[in-house]
């Protein structure tokens, strides 16, 4: 018999644990789950938001008996998919690779005999807890943008300012004005996706199939408040408003893309935070090149397209379209620089967020997202 509060129920979500009679239940309905299974679960809970060691799982339930490591896997597994539990995206049991596992969901315990005034355990995630692990992924997946920004805007300013050296102008200024602005637009659209990423990481039962439905709605917002926001700036400056600049339908698809590649990047993120934040970038590209052959523009597009608008800007971005072949920045150069952008933007919030995750883990804050 496992060492526990015995006369202790615990409540999790739609599930009932009662240590002394050694029963679990959802929504009253009795699941079977006995044996040395059942210990390890109701190690794990009367311990939420603690890791439990593998020698604590040999100690306190099998107690001295020989066994291999595969029999607390086998448990583990057993347990999940009576919780439907994915580990890729856990909800309750988080692995902690070579040490243990920690049970990440809330945990309410009330005692038998008295008026029910559930309370977390003091080992159990603070309510405020997760909230902190979103609130560091958003903020990490933002900076994560800014570094994708930096890179591309680095790329594009060497264009602008190759073009503006031959005309005679200063190119170390065309060169700092054009990455400064897309570090700039690439901060403010990772921070939109991040957020949109992380809140759907809190508010969803199970993370990972709401990641690209949360990226694809910061996008989406951030898009539109974007768009009104540079028309009605060029509208107030220069009396004209350029409307082939990205918006809503680039931000929407292009967040769902990180969204779906992060998750991804979370299912291989044992394999190295590279790997994985290579994997993420992939997705992202796709839907970069997506975006751009359905006629939406990212920002090499868009920056094409205020120079288009405006004739006597020294923007010129033709180069692109020569080195992949094409004549000028025609439609083969806008998908491609789509594709870029969308790797760089996706790979980058990803290793930011894994890297942040990795960080939680550290600490040994409970987070909803599993790394």
């Amino acid at each position: 018999m496992l060492k526990s509060p015995d006369h202790r129920r615990f409540r999790f979500e739609d599930y009932r644990l009662d240590v002394a009679d050694r029963r679990l239940s959802r929504n009253g309905a009795p699941l079977d789950l006995s044996g040395r299974y059942f210990d390890v679960l109701c190690l794990m809970v009367t311990n939420a938001g603690e890791l439990v060691t593998k020698e604590r799982f040999m100690d306190e339930v099998w107690r001295g008996v020989p066994v291999t490591d595969e029999a607390l896997t086998q448990a583990i597994r057993s347990i999940r998919k009576l919780l439907s539990d994915d580990p890729s995206a856990p909800h309750y049991i988080k692995t902690v690779p070579k040490h243990g596992y920690r049970f990440i969901a809330e945990v309410e315990a009330e005692v038998p005999g008295t008026a029910v005034h559930p309370r977390k355990l003091e080992a159990s995630a603070k309510t405020d807890e997760p909230l902190f692990g979103a609130a560091l992924r958003a903020g990490a997946g933002a900076l994560g943008g800014g570094v994708a920004g930096l890179i591309g805007g680095a790329i594009y300013g060497a264009i602008v300012a190759d073009k503006v050296a031959g005309s005679g102008g200063g190119s170390a200024s065309a060169f700092l004005v054009v990455t400064c602005v897309t570090i700039l637009v690439a901060l403010v659209g990772a921070a939109g996706v991040s957020s949109g990423i992380a809140a759907a990481s809190v508010l969803g039962k199970s993370s990972g199939p709401w990641l690209p439905v949360g990226g694809a709605i910061g996008g989406m917002i951030i898009g539109a408040i974007g768009r009104v926001l540079g028309l009605d700036a060029f509208a107030l400056i220069l009396g004209e408003t350029p409307t082939e600049i990205t918006g809503a339908f680039e931000g929407a698809i292009l967040g769902g893309g990180v969204g779906l590649g992060l998750w991804l990047a979370l299912s291989l993120v044992r394999t190295g935070i590279v790997r994985a934040s290579l994997a993420a970038g992939t997705i992202g590209g796709m839907a970069g090149a997506a975006i751009t052959a359905l006629g939406g523009r990212l920002m090499a597009g868009s920056l094409n397209a205020l120079a288009a608008r405006f004739p006597a800007s020294r923007l010129d971005l033709s180069a692109i379209g020569s080195a992949v072949g094409g004549a000028g920045f025609d439609k083969t150069a806008n998908i491609v620089t789509g594709a870029l952008e969308g790797f760089l933007f996706a790979a980058c919030i990803a290793a930011a967020f894994l890297a942040a995750g990795r960080s939680l883990e550290k600490s040994g804050r409970p987070d909803r997202l599993g790394t």
